[in-house]
């Protein structure tokens, strides 16, 4: 079964009648939110739902962004690194997904490529990192990942990473959205932000045998998908 609504949640959708799985895909929607009630709110459902079905194998979605120094301390890597916590204690099998920025069919502001293009695509002023770098995986390739780890590994209590094999910093994602868009973006660039490595062993080899792209195709494929 499937809890949640959301990009995850529908990806997930063909897991609704295994009987074998909790897919908690009902996360808190805005990473930059610092409101307690929010976390509170996924903590409790979480609790709840792991309670009403014991048995049954949890999946949980937490967030590559435990690895970035400049998001470690935020309200929201506090969050998830709780909710593993909980989770590797309330459940007997389990498998924890540690995903990056995902690209895919939704209405959420607050996703990476959905704050860009709305700024880019509306002159809209806003701040760019300018030593930042980000990972962003494509839906789609977030289940394929997913299904095949759920299929053939064990449960496990170690967090699994799903990223892509491309890392790109936030200044070359700006300018391929406004190659793509034809339009010159209004930002002001800081000095903040870093890049940091997302260790992949368990699903590069998973991902590069359904992706032959380079980084900039696969950055180009997820606008053209997408937006």
């Amino acid at each position: 079964m499937v809890v949640g609504n959301g990009l995850l949640a529908r990806c997930f959708e063909s897991y609704n009648n295994d009987d074998r799985f909790l897919i908690f895909a009902s996360g808190v929607s805005n990473s930059k939110t610092k409101n307690q009630e929010a976390y509170l709110r996924e903590t409790l459902l979480l609790e709840k739902s792991i309670a009403e079905h014991p048995g049954k194998i949890i999946v949980y979605f937490s967030t590559c962004s435990v690895y970035d120094p400049d998001e470690k301390n935020s309200a929201y890597v506090k969050h998830k690194l709780n909710i593993e916590a909980a989770i590797q204690k309330l459940a007997s099998q389990l498998y924890i997904f540690r995903v990056s920025n995902v690209a895919g069919k939704s209405s959420n502001p607050n996703t990476l490529l959905n704050y860009f293009f709305h700024h880019i695509k509306n002159e809209i002023n806003f701040d760019l990192w300018a030593n930042a770098c980000r990972n962003i995986i494509d839906i789609d390739d977030v289940f394929s990942v997913a299904d095949e780890v759920l299929k053939n590994n064990p449960p496990s209590v170690n967090p699994i990473n799903i990223a892509s094999p491309f890392n790109y910093t936030v200044k070359e994602i700006v300018a391929a959205i406004e190659s793509f868009l034809n339009v010159k973006s209004n930002y002001i660039e800081v000095d903040k932000g870093s890049c940091f490595e997302i260790e992949l062993s368990v699903t590069q080899t998973i991902f590069q045998k359904k992706q032959t792209k380079t980084g900039a195709e696969y950055l180009a494929s997820m606008f053209a998908k997408y937006f």
